[in-house]
């Protein structure tokens, strides 16, 4: 009876330690009120961006999606949340957003809704991002508007790029080529 004591004291002494969450448990808003469950880019990798189309970096929308267009599919998604807490530069609504970036730019990759990054009320996929508490790999701060997230297959992420990245960099090309 002593050794099933001791047996339990010891089972329950070992932490076991929780699973971090990925992409694939997130859902989310498109710039057009619908909800977007991430679960369906399971197999895909994702690039992630937080957009500003009032932004000195908005022309890279176009590089984004020339990405897209050339990567995009079967293996390959990009995911733009449009941000207003840099400069101020994405003043408008969803709908408003959503005009510019699809006529200007000609944008046909996923939006989402305009959320917030910074503060309290962080957006859920981007507390997750950023937190390597959250995400188990990776401590990254957003800076500025175009920060970019890659996310990989299994919906974990695996790098942060600065905002002054292009979308063409060469970390992105190879990446989508591992």
């Amino acid at each position: 009876m002593k050794y099933y004591f001791l047996f339990i004291t010891i089972l329950f002494s070992f932490q076991i330690p929780t699973q971090k969450k990925t992409l694939h448990d997130f859902t989310a808003t498109t710039i057009d009120g619908k909800e977007f469950d991430f679960s369906t880019l399971k197999g895909k990798k994702v690039l992630i961006v937080n957009t500003a189309s009032e932004c000195s970096l908005a022309p890279q929308l176009k590089k984004l999606q020339e990405l897209y267009e050339e990567y995009g599919g079967d293996d390959f998604e990009i995911i733009a949340f449009p941000c207003n807490d840099f400069g101020k530069q994405e003043p408008g609504n969803n709908e408003e957003i959503y005009e510019v970036c699809t006529k200007k730019y000609e944008i046909t990759f996923q939006m989402m809704e305009k959320i917030t990054i910074k503060g309290e009320d962080c957006h859920p996929v981007y507390k997750w991002l950023t937190s390597s508490e959250e995400n188990g790999t990776l401590e990254a701060k957003v800076t500025w508007n175009f920060q970019k997230f890659l996310v990989d297959e299994n919906g974990q992420v695996v790098d942060a790029l600065s905002p002054i990245s292009s979308p063409m960099s060469n970390r992105i090309l190879e990446w989508l080529m591992e």
